[in-house]
């Protein structure tokens, strides 16, 4: 992992206290979180392995879900594995750099499985107004520099958070009322003129977040007008049902994130511990569903996955 250079600071460790209030339950919060992680892990690094190893998968869509397995993998893992350590062991301490570090990679994480979602609505799309110009348009190679260019992204636009928070002083008590470090829980502990960073971070999330929304939004306004032009009510279904996937995949994804985002703002009347599970649902419960929306939607995935699992 990458460390940020730091200003002094009084202390070298910030402390993670779990979930506020419910410090008694750990234990049985630890449960349903450590049972989602795994069943999430084997979940997408099943994607990861089917698709790898079927050549007749190595097309656009998958190659896409592909990188959508892989940021979930990773933007659990850099929280859920600490997450534990405090449910399970009472281990609470992490370093200033660590912190920064895991922040960075929450939210660059977030920010390519949102750049992801719009790539596949663009896929969705193209299958369906242009279909016999997909395979010129959505080439491999063109996934590839899509790919890129959503993992370079998040290095632009996330970076940014941690170093101005590096460069600010922190006061004494450096409790994060959190199970993960996040972005407004650091900001609230800083001395300093948190004007910018705090402004940066709302902007950020919202800007890019929401251009990624109107993008989906415009995909889909032309899927739904190219689809009322098809005269046949079957050909109308089969269309949609191309999109039904992708549409649960959002529905799971974005609320959370922005109603995560505002709460920190404007909802202060909100209990603590119900803002921070639901925070969680954000990025613990998709990559648990996704694996199983796709499996069981697309029928070339489902069929190549039980051809795996199904051998004796």
């Amino acid at each position: 992992m990458a460390v940020f250079n730091l200003t002094p600071s009084e202390a070298s460790a910030f402390i993670l206290t779990g979930i506020p209030g419910l410090e008694a339950a750990h234990l049985w919060i630890s449960i349903p979180f450590a049972m989602f992680y795994i069943i999430g892990l084997l979940g997408n690094f099943t994607i990861l392995f089917v698709v790898g190893k079927e050549q007749t998968l190595h097309k656009p869509m998958y190659l896409l879900l592909c990188i959508l397995a892989f940021t979930e993998i990773s933007t659990t893992t850099s929280v859920l594995p600490k997450a534990l350590c405090i449910f399970w062991f009472n281990l609470k301490g992490i370093t200033v750099s660590g912190c920064l570090t895991q922040m960075f990679f929450l939210y660059a994480g977030l920010m390519v499985h949102s750049s992801i979602l719009v790539t596949m609505a663009f896929d969705r799309y193209v299958a369906i107004c242009n279909p016999l110009r997909y395979t010129t348009i959505l080439t491999n190679s063109r996934i590839a520099k899509i790919g890129l260019a959503s993992l370079i992204r998040p290095v632009l636009f996330v970076l940014p958070l941690p170093l101005l928070l590096s460069r600010l002083p922190f006061c004494a008590n450096h409790i994060i009322p959190h199970m993960y470090c996040d972005h407004m829980s650091l900001v609230k502990m800083s001395c300093g003129d948190i004007t910018v960073s705090r402004m940066y971070g709302f902007v950020a999330a919202f800007v890019i977040v929401g251009l990624d929304l109107i993008l989906i939004a415009l995909s889909y306004a032309l899927i739904i007008r190219a689809v009322l032009r098809i005269s046949s009510k079957e050909a109308h279904q089969k269309a949609l049902n191309t999109c039904t996937a992708h549409l649960c995949v959002m529905l799971i994804s974005y609320p959370p994130f922005f109603f995560s985002t505002l709460t920190y703002r404007f909802g202060q009347d909100i209990a603590p511990h119900f803002h921070i599970l639901l925070a969680n649902v954000g990025f613990v419960i998709p990559p648990v569903l996704n694996p199983i929306i796709y499996g069981v939607k697309t029928k070339d995935l489902r069929e190549k996955v039980g051809k795996y699992t199904c051998r004796r």
